[in-house]
């Protein structure tokens, strides 16, 4: 039976047929499993977003660029800076784990077991505050706001 409402039985199916918890201790171990996995999700974002930080400020070093003030508004975009370099590359790999992650995070949500939606939360949130919370260097702008993109 699908729950369609939360529900805070130890009894949940999270993601694949064979993921079920039967005891209090399946249980607790997969509540675990998914804070962990949370936790992860905020360190991939965290690398997904300086990665992409470290990139962009090596082309704009790199290239020949007039200064912001003297930059017109509209600019063409050329050719060779739509190329896929090994940059773009591994960026592409960095968001399409961090989303990946972040649905399955989402389909477990899903499940409406209250135990399993505080882990997650939960693990966002450590995850949030170990790698991504404050500091001097946090100047990065957030692309997208939502936990699960």
């Amino acid at each position: 039976m699908m729950h369609m409402t939360f529900y805070w039985g130890t009894r949940v199916t999270l993601l694949f047929d064979f993921w079920k918890t039967d005891s209090a201790t399946s249980y607790a171990l997969s509540l675990i499993a998914c804070l962990v996995a949370a936790v992860f999700y905020q360190y991939m974002e965290d690398r997904r977003q300086r990665f992409k930080l470290v990139s962009s400020l090596a082309a704009k070093k790199a290239s020949d660029h007039p200064s912001p003030i003297d930059a017109p508004l509209l600019h063409s975009v050329s050719a060779a800076s739509r190329r896929l370099n090994p940059a773009r590359f591994a960026g592409a790999v960095l968001f399409a784990i961090s989303s990946a992650i972040g649905y399955l995070l989402m389909l477990a949500i899903m499940s409406f077991n209250g135990g399993v939606f505080i882990a997650v939360v939960s693990g966002l949130a450590v995850g949030y505050l170990i790698f991504r919370g404050g500091g001097e260097e946090d100047v990065l702008v957030v692309d997208n706001p939502c936990a699960c993109a």
